[in-house]
């Protein structure tokens, strides 16, 4: 029973994520540049940004199911941080990867590298999630804390390094249009 439940609620939360992850590309947009929503929302197109909309819908997932899952899988929330880092690694290393080798990069493949970092996370942990190690929670938290964190401080005090530069304003975090 709980195998498909566990199961049913990973199709749910890559669905969550792919949805609420494109609304908040818009978000801030659409809010008029309003700060409060910025801290969650995609801020420009750096790939810092698109990191972040896809980490906060995890992250919100990650608290739902740790609510309902963790008594039953005590593993459920190191699996969760890992199976997150992987995903962010993945966007980054692969967009990089293609973007050097073409020299430039694609909307659409920009755009597929989100949903599938998100399928790789989901099914990394739906993968993982029935071997039962215990795990220390507070690893984790700290993990997933620091990284809510840096995608706030990073909003408005990012490093001057590509990774965190919107490449069609050349600019870094919220600016003043």
């Amino acid at each position: 029973m709980f195998k498909k439940s566990i199961f049913n609620y990973s199709i749910f939360s890559t669905f969550f994520i792919l949805i609420t992850g494109t609304i908040l590309h818009f978000t801030y947009n659409l809010s008029n540049n309003n700060i409060a929503v910025g801290i969650i929302s995609s801020i420009n197109e750096s790939t810092w940004e698109h990191l972040k909309i896809l980490y906060i819908p995890m992250l919100i997932t990650t608290i739902i199911g740790y609510i309902y899952y963790n008594n039953t899988y005590p593993n459920y929330l190191c699996n969760k941080a890992k199976a997150i880092i992987i995903s962010l690694l993945f966007m980054v290393v692969f967009y990089y990867t293609y973007k050097g080798i073409l020299g430039y990069d694609i909307t659409i493949i920009n755009i597929s590298f989100f949903f599938t970092s998100t399928i790789i996370e989901e099914y990394y942990f739906y993968k993982n999630i029935n071997i039962y190690k215990s795990c220390n929670n507070i690893i984790p938290i700290i993990i997933l804390l620091t990284l809510l964190i840096l995608f706030i401080v990073f909003t408005f005090c990012p490093p001057h390094i590509n990774l965190f530069k919107d490449p069609l304003t050349n600019t870094y975090g919220i600016y003043k249009r």
